[in-house]
Protein backbone atom coordinates (compact mmCIF):
# COMPACT_ATOMS: atom_id res chain seq x y z
CA UNK A 1 0.00 0.00 0.00
CA UNK A 2 1.32 3.86 -0.52
CA UNK A 3 1.96 5.53 2.20
CA UNK A 4 -0.65 7.75 3.75
CA UNK A 5 -1.05 11.99 2.58
CA UNK A 6 0.49 13.96 5.57
CA UNK A 7 -1.03 17.77 5.53
CA UNK A 8 0.39 20.70 7.66
CA UNK A 9 -1.22 24.15 7.58
CA UNK A 10 1.32 26.90 5.79
CA UNK A 11 0.81 30.46 6.45
CA UNK A 12 0.71 31.03 3.23
CA UNK A 13 -2.98 30.94 2.13
CA UNK A 14 -4.37 27.45 0.23
CA UNK A 15 -0.51 26.77 0.31
CA UNK A 16 -0.18 23.64 1.72
CA UNK A 17 3.23 21.50 3.07
CA UNK A 18 3.09 17.83 2.36
CA UNK A 19 5.33 16.03 3.85
CA UNK A 20 7.00 12.42 2.02
CA UNK A 21 8.29 10.74 4.68
CA UNK A 22 11.78 10.55 6.73
CA UNK A 23 14.90 11.05 4.23
CA UNK A 24 12.16 12.20 1.09
CA UNK A 25 11.76 15.78 0.13
CA UNK A 26 9.49 17.90 1.14
CA UNK A 27 6.77 19.87 -0.83
CA UNK A 28 4.19 22.85 -1.12
CA UNK A 29 1.27 23.16 -3.47
CA UNK A 30 1.00 26.53 -3.61
CA UNK A 31 -1.84 28.11 -5.81
CA UNK A 32 -1.14 29.90 -9.32
CA UNK A 33 -2.32 31.51 -12.19
CA UNK A 34 -4.39 29.23 -14.36
CA UNK A 35 -2.79 27.79 -17.42
CA UNK A 36 -4.40 25.87 -20.27
CA UNK A 37 -2.29 23.88 -22.61
CA UNK A 38 -3.54 24.97 -26.26
CA UNK A 39 -4.82 21.49 -27.17
CA UNK A 40 -7.07 21.19 -30.21
CA UNK A 41 -10.06 20.04 -31.98
CA UNK A 42 -10.92 16.54 -31.80
CA UNK A 43 -12.71 15.87 -35.55
CA UNK A 44 -13.44 12.21 -34.75
CA UNK A 45 -15.25 13.10 -31.07
CA UNK A 46 -16.51 16.38 -32.63
CA UNK A 47 -14.68 18.25 -29.33
CA UNK A 48 -12.27 20.55 -27.88
CA UNK A 49 -9.59 19.59 -25.75
CA UNK A 50 -6.30 20.22 -23.75
CA UNK A 51 -4.59 17.29 -23.11
CA UNK A 52 -5.57 13.49 -23.04
CA UNK A 53 -2.12 12.22 -22.27
CA UNK A 54 1.41 13.61 -21.02
CA UNK A 55 2.50 16.58 -23.29
CA UNK A 56 5.99 17.16 -23.82
CA UNK A 57 7.98 20.41 -24.18
CA UNK A 58 11.17 20.95 -26.44
CA UNK A 59 12.94 24.02 -26.65
CA UNK A 60 14.20 25.62 -29.77
CA UNK A 61 16.10 28.59 -29.39
CA UNK A 62 13.56 30.89 -27.83
CA UNK A 63 10.65 29.20 -28.87
CA UNK A 64 8.71 26.43 -26.66
CA UNK A 65 6.91 23.91 -28.27
CA UNK A 66 4.15 21.49 -26.83
CA UNK A 67 2.63 18.19 -27.81
CA UNK A 68 -1.10 18.27 -27.09
CA UNK A 69 -2.58 14.78 -28.11
CA UNK A 70 -5.93 13.68 -28.46
CA UNK A 71 -5.76 10.66 -31.43
CA UNK A 72 -3.58 13.00 -32.67
CA UNK A 73 -0.79 15.05 -32.04
CA UNK A 74 -1.25 18.85 -31.97
CA UNK A 75 2.44 21.03 -31.92
CA UNK A 76 1.48 24.51 -30.00
CA UNK A 77 4.31 26.92 -29.59
CA UNK A 78 4.89 30.15 -27.82
CA UNK A 79 7.81 32.36 -25.89
CA UNK A 80 7.11 30.03 -22.91
CA UNK A 81 4.61 28.04 -20.86
CA UNK A 82 2.57 30.95 -20.02
CA UNK A 83 1.97 31.79 -23.67
CA UNK A 84 1.48 28.96 -26.09
CA UNK A 85 -0.56 28.88 -28.97
CA UNK A 86 -2.83 26.21 -30.78
CA UNK A 87 -0.87 25.51 -33.31
CA UNK A 88 -1.51 22.69 -36.45
CA UNK A 89 -1.90 18.71 -36.24
CA UNK A 90 1.56 17.51 -36.92
CA UNK A 91 1.74 15.34 -40.23
CA UNK A 92 2.99 12.34 -41.25
CA UNK A 93 5.43 10.72 -44.21
CA UNK A 94 2.95 8.10 -44.42
CA UNK A 95 -1.00 9.94 -44.55
CA UNK A 96 -2.73 6.46 -43.76
CA UNK A 97 -1.21 6.99 -40.45
CA UNK A 98 -3.18 10.05 -39.41
CA UNK A 99 -6.13 6.95 -39.92
CA UNK A 100 -4.37 5.47 -36.40
CA UNK A 101 -5.45 6.41 -32.90
CA UNK A 102 -1.85 8.44 -31.67
CA UNK A 103 -1.18 10.36 -28.76
CA UNK A 104 2.89 11.69 -28.22
CA UNK A 105 3.63 10.53 -24.60
CA UNK A 106 7.47 12.00 -25.12
CA UNK A 107 9.42 14.05 -27.44
CA UNK A 108 13.42 14.11 -27.49
CA UNK A 109 15.63 16.34 -29.51
CA UNK A 110 19.12 15.05 -30.55
CA UNK A 111 22.20 16.99 -30.88
CA UNK A 112 21.79 17.02 -34.56
CA UNK A 113 18.39 17.88 -34.26
CA UNK A 114 16.73 14.74 -34.94
CA UNK A 115 13.46 14.56 -32.85
CA UNK A 116 12.06 11.07 -31.84
CA UNK A 117 8.17 10.62 -29.93
CA UNK A 118 7.03 8.19 -28.22
CA UNK A 119 3.57 7.15 -28.62
CA UNK A 120 0.48 5.61 -27.49
CA UNK A 121 -1.49 4.05 -29.93
CA UNK A 122 -4.98 2.59 -29.27
CA UNK A 123 -6.44 0.00 -32.05
CA UNK A 124 -9.94 -0.19 -31.61
CA UNK A 125 -12.78 -2.76 -32.76
CA UNK A 126 -10.83 -5.82 -31.69
CA UNK A 127 -13.45 -7.38 -29.64
CA UNK A 128 -16.68 -8.15 -30.35
CA UNK A 129 -19.13 -5.74 -29.54
CA UNK A 130 -20.72 -5.40 -26.23
CA UNK A 131 -24.86 -5.70 -25.59
CA UNK A 132 -26.06 -3.52 -23.55
CA UNK A 133 -22.98 -1.49 -22.37
CA UNK A 134 -22.43 2.32 -23.87
CA UNK A 135 -18.86 2.68 -25.07
CA UNK A 136 -17.75 5.37 -27.40
CA UNK A 137 -17.24 3.24 -30.68
CA UNK A 138 -13.86 0.86 -30.84
CA UNK A 139 -13.70 0.35 -26.68
CA UNK A 140 -12.18 -1.52 -25.30
CA UNK A 141 -9.30 -1.50 -27.21
CA UNK A 142 -5.42 -3.12 -27.76
CA UNK A 143 -2.96 -0.81 -26.84
CA UNK A 144 0.91 -0.43 -28.10
CA UNK A 145 3.78 1.78 -27.68
CA UNK A 146 5.60 3.19 -30.93
CA UNK A 147 8.39 5.79 -31.78
CA UNK A 148 8.59 8.10 -34.86
CA UNK A 149 11.35 10.66 -36.11
CA UNK A 150 10.86 13.83 -37.51
CA UNK A 151 13.79 16.40 -39.10
CA UNK A 152 11.59 19.10 -39.30
CA UNK A 153 11.51 20.44 -35.84
CA UNK A 154 8.31 18.18 -35.08
CA UNK A 155 6.05 19.06 -37.43
CA UNK A 156 6.28 16.35 -40.08
CA UNK A 157 7.18 12.58 -38.77
CA UNK A 158 8.22 9.26 -40.22
CA UNK A 159 7.06 6.46 -38.31
CA UNK A 160 9.45 3.84 -36.83
CA UNK A 161 7.07 0.91 -35.94
CA UNK A 162 5.65 -0.80 -32.60
CA UNK A 163 8.66 -1.20 -29.80
CA UNK A 164 6.37 -2.19 -26.97
CA UNK A 165 3.26 -4.19 -26.95
CA UNK A 166 1.98 -7.96 -25.59
CA UNK A 167 1.87 -11.44 -27.88
CA UNK A 168 -0.53 -11.70 -30.54
CA UNK A 169 -3.92 -13.06 -29.61
CA UNK A 170 -3.30 -11.92 -25.38
CA UNK A 171 -6.22 -9.67 -25.47
CA UNK A 172 -9.16 -10.13 -22.76
CA UNK A 173 -12.29 -8.90 -24.77
CA UNK A 174 -14.34 -10.15 -21.37
CA UNK A 175 -12.60 -7.40 -19.27
CA UNK A 176 -14.86 -4.85 -17.28
CA UNK A 177 -12.83 -2.08 -18.45
CA UNK A 178 -14.19 -0.31 -20.85
CA UNK A 179 -11.26 1.03 -21.94
CA UNK A 180 -8.45 -1.63 -22.26
CA UNK A 181 -8.56 -5.35 -23.79
CA UNK A 182 -5.11 -5.72 -23.12
CA UNK A 183 -1.73 -4.23 -24.30
CA UNK A 184 0.99 -2.20 -23.54
CA UNK A 185 0.34 1.83 -23.22
CA UNK A 186 0.00 5.17 -20.99
CA UNK A 187 3.76 5.55 -21.18
CA UNK A 188 6.75 8.11 -20.70
CA UNK A 189 10.39 7.85 -22.07
CA UNK A 190 13.43 9.61 -20.59
CA UNK A 191 17.41 9.97 -21.98
CA UNK A 192 19.90 8.73 -19.16
CA UNK A 193 21.72 11.35 -18.23
CA UNK A 194 24.72 9.25 -18.11
CA UNK A 195 24.49 6.90 -20.39
CA UNK A 196 22.31 8.25 -23.34
CA UNK A 197 19.94 4.91 -23.33
CA UNK A 198 15.98 5.96 -23.52
CA UNK A 199 14.32 4.23 -20.43
CA UNK A 200 10.85 3.61 -21.35
CA UNK A 201 8.32 3.62 -18.28
CA UNK A 202 5.10 1.93 -19.47
CA UNK A 203 1.62 0.77 -17.89
CA UNK A 204 1.31 -2.82 -19.01
CA UNK A 205 -1.99 -4.01 -19.05
CA UNK A 206 -1.34 -7.74 -19.34
CA UNK A 207 -3.78 -10.41 -18.83
CA UNK A 208 -1.54 -11.83 -16.43
CA UNK A 209 -2.07 -9.98 -13.39
CA UNK A 210 1.47 -10.21 -12.23
CA UNK A 211 2.58 -8.51 -14.59
CA UNK A 212 0.49 -5.38 -14.57
CA UNK A 213 1.33 -2.16 -13.04
CA UNK A 214 4.07 0.12 -14.06
CA UNK A 215 6.77 -1.56 -16.53
CA UNK A 216 10.16 -0.51 -17.17
CA UNK A 217 12.39 -1.12 -20.94
CA UNK A 218 15.29 -0.27 -22.48
CA UNK A 219 16.93 1.06 -25.82
CA UNK A 220 20.15 1.55 -26.24
CA UNK A 221 20.66 5.21 -28.19
CA UNK A 222 22.79 3.59 -31.13
CA UNK A 223 19.48 1.84 -31.90
CA UNK A 224 16.93 4.81 -31.72
CA UNK A 225 16.72 4.93 -35.75
CA UNK A 226 15.84 1.49 -36.07
CA UNK A 227 13.88 0.03 -32.30
CA UNK A 228 11.69 -2.32 -33.38
CA UNK A 229 12.89 -5.57 -31.88
CA UNK A 230 15.83 -3.56 -30.07
CA UNK A 231 13.99 -2.78 -26.56
CA UNK A 232 14.37 -5.22 -23.70
CA UNK A 233 12.07 -5.03 -21.08
CA UNK A 234 13.24 -5.37 -17.24
CA UNK A 235 11.78 -8.79 -16.04
CA UNK A 236 13.19 -11.01 -12.78
CA UNK A 237 16.29 -8.16 -12.24
CA UNK A 238 17.18 -8.01 -15.88
CA UNK A 239 16.47 -6.27 -18.81
CA UNK A 240 15.96 -9.49 -20.92
CA UNK A 241 12.92 -10.06 -22.15
CA UNK A 242 11.78 -8.24 -26.04
CA UNK A 243 9.69 -5.36 -25.92
CA UNK A 244 7.22 -6.92 -28.43
CA UNK A 245 5.47 -10.01 -26.62
CA UNK A 246 7.75 -10.03 -23.74
CA UNK A 247 7.17 -10.70 -20.07
CA UNK A 248 7.75 -7.92 -17.48
CA UNK A 249 8.55 -7.45 -13.70
CA UNK A 250 6.65 -3.90 -12.77
CA UNK A 251 8.25 -1.62 -10.99
CA UNK A 252 5.23 -0.78 -8.79
CA UNK A 253 2.64 -3.65 -9.43
CA UNK A 254 -1.38 -3.46 -9.72
CA UNK A 255 -2.77 -3.58 -6.70
CA UNK A 256 -6.58 -4.96 -7.86
CA UNK A 257 -6.53 -7.09 -11.49
CA UNK A 258 -7.09 -3.90 -14.16
CA UNK A 259 -9.34 -5.84 -16.05
CA UNK A 260 -12.18 -6.17 -13.13
CA UNK A 261 -14.51 -3.45 -11.93
CA UNK A 262 -12.99 -2.30 -8.89
CA UNK A 263 -9.44 -2.34 -10.07
CA UNK A 264 -7.22 -0.50 -8.18
CA UNK A 265 -2.97 0.86 -9.02
CA UNK A 266 -0.71 3.39 -10.86
CA UNK A 267 -0.94 4.57 -14.53
CA UNK A 268 1.00 6.77 -16.47
CA UNK A 269 3.83 7.80 -15.36
CA UNK A 270 5.97 11.21 -16.18
CA UNK A 271 9.12 11.90 -15.31
CA UNK A 272 11.72 15.07 -14.68
CA UNK A 273 15.05 15.36 -13.57
CA UNK A 274 14.80 18.05 -10.73
CA UNK A 275 18.07 19.66 -10.53
CA UNK A 276 17.68 21.62 -7.56
CA UNK A 277 16.89 18.00 -5.90
CA UNK A 278 19.37 16.34 -7.64
CA UNK A 279 16.88 13.26 -8.38
CA UNK A 280 14.23 11.82 -11.11
CA UNK A 281 10.80 12.53 -9.71
CA UNK A 282 7.95 10.57 -11.27
CA UNK A 283 4.79 12.12 -10.92
CA UNK A 284 1.72 8.98 -11.05
CA UNK A 285 -1.65 8.44 -11.36
CA UNK A 286 -3.90 6.13 -9.67
CA UNK A 287 -7.22 4.76 -10.47
CA UNK A 288 -9.95 3.68 -7.90
CA UNK A 289 -11.63 1.53 -10.61
CA UNK A 290 -11.54 -0.17 -14.32
CA UNK A 291 -12.94 3.04 -15.24
CA UNK A 292 -9.72 4.37 -13.93
CA UNK A 293 -11.88 7.08 -11.73
CA UNK A 294 -8.82 9.11 -9.87
CA UNK A 295 -7.73 8.09 -6.50
CA UNK A 296 -5.17 10.42 -6.37
CA UNK A 297 -1.83 11.66 -7.45
CA UNK A 298 1.67 10.38 -6.19
CA UNK A 299 5.05 11.07 -6.51
CA UNK A 300 8.36 8.84 -6.23
CA UNK A 301 11.96 9.50 -6.60
CA UNK A 302 14.84 7.62 -7.84
CA UNK A 303 18.58 8.89 -8.22
CA UNK A 304 19.29 6.82 -11.45
CA UNK A 305 17.16 5.78 -14.35
CA UNK A 306 19.09 2.64 -14.42
CA UNK A 307 18.14 1.20 -11.12
CA UNK A 308 14.88 -0.13 -11.40
CA UNK A 309 14.57 -1.01 -7.59
CA UNK A 310 15.60 2.68 -6.65
CA UNK A 311 12.12 4.21 -6.99
CA UNK A 312 10.85 5.28 -3.52
CA UNK A 313 7.70 4.30 -2.40
CA UNK A 314 4.67 6.58 -4.29
CA UNK A 315 3.40 9.31 -1.93
CA UNK A 316 -0.22 10.71 -2.58
CA UNK A 317 0.10 14.69 -3.13
CA UNK A 318 -3.40 15.37 -3.50
CA UNK A 319 -6.54 13.71 -3.76
CA UNK A 320 -9.55 12.71 -5.58
CA UNK A 321 -11.77 15.71 -4.56
CA UNK A 322 -8.57 18.21 -5.56
CA UNK A 323 -7.66 16.24 -8.39
CA UNK A 324 -11.27 15.92 -10.65
CA UNK A 325 -11.47 19.71 -9.92
CA UNK A 326 -8.06 20.77 -12.04
CA UNK A 327 -10.46 22.74 -14.48
CA UNK A 328 -12.44 25.31 -11.94
CA UNK A 329 -15.43 25.85 -14.35
CA UNK A 330 -16.21 21.49 -14.40
CA UNK A 331 -15.08 18.51 -12.72
CA UNK A 332 -13.03 16.27 -15.02
CA UNK A 333 -10.92 13.10 -14.60
CA UNK A 334 -8.15 14.71 -12.77
CA UNK A 335 -5.78 12.48 -15.27
CA UNK A 336 -2.37 12.65 -16.64
CA UNK A 337 -0.13 14.18 -13.71
CA UNK A 338 2.63 15.79 -14.65
CA UNK A 339 5.30 18.18 -13.67
CA UNK A 340 6.35 21.43 -15.94
CA UNK A 341 9.43 23.08 -15.13
CA UNK A 342 8.30 26.89 -16.28
CA UNK A 343 11.76 28.73 -16.40
CA UNK A 344 13.26 29.06 -19.53
CA UNK A 345 15.00 25.84 -20.60
CA UNK A 346 12.97 24.05 -18.38
CA UNK A 347 10.24 21.68 -20.21
CA UNK A 348 8.59 18.11 -18.78
CA UNK A 349 11.90 16.58 -18.18
CA UNK A 350 13.86 19.24 -16.43
CA UNK A 351 12.75 21.37 -13.15
CA UNK A 352 14.23 23.14 -10.57
CA UNK A 353 12.96 24.13 -7.33
CA UNK A 354 9.22 25.29 -8.54
CA UNK A 355 7.82 23.58 -11.25
CA UNK A 356 3.46 24.01 -12.52
CA UNK A 357 1.58 20.75 -11.79
CA UNK A 358 -0.97 20.07 -14.63
CA UNK A 359 -3.68 17.41 -14.67
CA UNK A 360 -5.97 17.04 -17.59
CA UNK A 361 -3.60 19.55 -19.54
CA UNK A 362 -4.47 22.38 -17.09
CA UNK A 363 -2.55 23.77 -14.08
CA UNK A 364 -3.80 25.93 -11.20
CA UNK A 365 -0.81 24.93 -8.96
CA UNK A 366 3.18 25.71 -8.39
CA UNK A 367 5.06 22.56 -6.63
CA UNK A 368 7.99 24.12 -4.62
CA UNK A 369 10.66 21.68 -3.25
CA UNK A 370 12.33 21.37 -0.67
CA UNK A 371 15.59 19.09 0.18
CA UNK A 372 15.48 16.24 2.57
CA UNK A 373 16.67 17.18 6.07
CA UNK A 374 20.05 15.42 6.72
CA UNK A 375 20.02 13.40 9.95
CA UNK A 376 22.04 14.89 12.73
Amino acid sequence: MALALILQPSAASQTRVVELGAGQPVLEIAPAPLLRYPGGYNPHRKREFHADCNSPTVWLGDTLYVFNSWERPWRGSGPDLTRLARGAPVQYTDPKLAERWIWFEAVWREDDGTMYAFYHNEIPYVCPPREGEKLLPGYPVEVRIGMMRSRDDGATWEDLGHVLGTAPGKLKCASESPWFAGGTGDPVAYKDRDSGDYYIFFTNYSPEFREQGIGLARLSWRDRDTPAGKVRIWYNGRFSEPGLGGSATPIFPQTVDVFRKEAQGFWGPAIHWNSYLGLYVMTLNRMQDARFAAEGVYLSFNRRLSDPRGWSRPVKIMDREEAVRADPDRPYNGWYAQMVGSAKGESDKLAGKTARLFLDGISRWEIRFRRAERAR
